[in-house]
């Protein structure tokens, strides 16, 4: 299963190799921040609850042929969408970190710092 940092993600969206990114939190989260341009599909408590036939039902919504990046809160219930979409032959990757691993990159924060640290030390083993 694939995975995408959040500085990575952010140099596809502002190159000509936008992946669709596909928020999965519940609406009221996402509508209180989002990455622009994400579509939201609100199946977060479903998946984590173990009902992968929700996020199936939004296939419809889901473009094909395109490369895929799931977001959650912090990127664990989105490895299971990830993984429900690559079973379904969908090129899926989950936002390490999720929204907050997002946020702190985008603020630059301490959090980020080190966590990417440990990321690229996890990496480097």
């Amino acid at each position: 299963m694939s995975s995408i940092r959040p500085e990575e993600l952010d140099d596809r969206l502002d190159g000509g190799d936008a992946p669709f990114v596909l928020d999965i939190r519940p609406r009221s989260a996402f509508e209180r921040t989002a990455i622009d341009g994400s579509h939201n599909v609100s199946v977060y408590d479903d998946l984590r609850g173990g009902d992968d036939a929700a996020l199936r039902a939004h296939f419809d919504e889901i473009p094909r042929g395109e490369d895929v990046v799931v977001v959650c809160k912090m990127g664990v219930v989105a490895k299971r969408a990830t993984g429900v979409l690559d079973a379904a032959g969908y090129d899926a990757a989950t936002l390490t970190g999720g929204i907050s691993g997002w946020n702190g990159y985008r603020k630059d924060s301490i959090g980020y710092r080190i966590r990417s640290l440990i990321w690229d030390l996890k990496s480097a083993l």
